[in-house]
C-alpha cells in the first residue's frame, strides 16, 4: 500500500513537472536573455566609453569644424535628410582639397588622394552607435534644432573624435525621455518611436 502511494506521488510529481516544462523552459530563456542584455549593456558602456579609434586618415574635426568653421552638415549631409548622418564621399573631400595647395603634400592629404586615385572609399571606423534595439534617426533631431554636440560632444575641438557620451551617463533611455518631455516631442514618449 505504501509503495503504491509512493508510486502515485511519483507519478503526480512527474506529471506536474511535465506540465510545467514549457513554463520552466520559457523562464530559463527569459533569465538568459536578461543576463545577456545586461552583460551586453555593461560591455557596451565599459569597453566603448571614450572610444577613440585610429582612423585610416587622421581627419581633424578641430581643423575642419573648429578652425575652418565648416558646418557639420556640409560633410555629414544626410543628417537632416535621413536616419543616418553618413560620411562624406572621397569626391567631396577631394573637391575641397584640390584647391588647397598649401596642404596638398601633407601625409594625410596624400592618403586622401591615394584613395581617390585608386577609386576606393575610405574605410572610416564608426565611433557613435546605439544598441540594436534603439532606432535613432538623425533627421527629426536635426530638424528639431538639436545641436550635433548634444550627443556627439564638442567635436569641433577634437583632433581625433572620441565617443565622449556613453550609455551609462548620457545616451540612456531616461535621458532621451527627459529631452522628449522637455521639448514636448510629438509621440516622444511612445515606445515605438525608438523601439520598433
Amino acid at each position: 500500500m505504501i509503495a503504491r502511494r509512493q508510486g502515485l506521488e511519483l507519478f503526480v510529481s512527474i506529471g506536474v513537472f511535465e506540465a510545467a516544462r514549457p513554463v520552466i523552459k520559457g523562464l530559463i530563456i527569459a533569465v538568459l536573455a536578461i543576463i545577456g542584455a545586461y552583460i551586453g549593456h555593461w560591455a557596451h558602456g565599459a569597453i566603448l566609453n571614450d572610444y577613440t579609434p585610429l582612423q585610416p586618415i587622421e581627419f581633424s574635426h578641430e581643423v575642419h569644424a573648429g578652425e575652418n568653421e565648416i558646418s557639420c552638415e556640409y560633410c555629414h549631409s544626410w543628417a537632416g535628410r535621413s536616419a543616418t548622418a553618413g560620411v562624406p564621399s572621397v569626391e567631396t573631400c577631394v573637391g575641397c582639397h584640390k584647391g588647397l595647395t598649401e596642404v596638398r603634400d601633407t601625409p594625410e592629404v596624400v592618403k586622401l588622394f591615394d584613395y581617390w586615385e585608386r577609386g576606393e572609399g575610405i574605410p572610416w571606423v564608426k565611433i557613435h552607435d546605439t544598441p540594436d534595439f534603439v532606432h535613432f534617426r538623425h533627421k527629426p533631431h536635426i530638424r528639431g534644432g538639436v545641436e550635433c554636440q548634444t550627443c556627439h560632444g564638442p567635436v569641433e575641438e577634437m583632433a581625433r573624435v572620441t565617443r565622449r557620451v556613453d550609455l551609462n551617463e548620457n545616451l540612456r533611455m531616461p535621458w532621451c525621455i527627459d529631452c522628449h518631455t522637455e521639448e514636448d516631442v510629438a509621440n516622444g514618449r511612445d515606445c515605438l518611436t525608438c523601439h520598433y
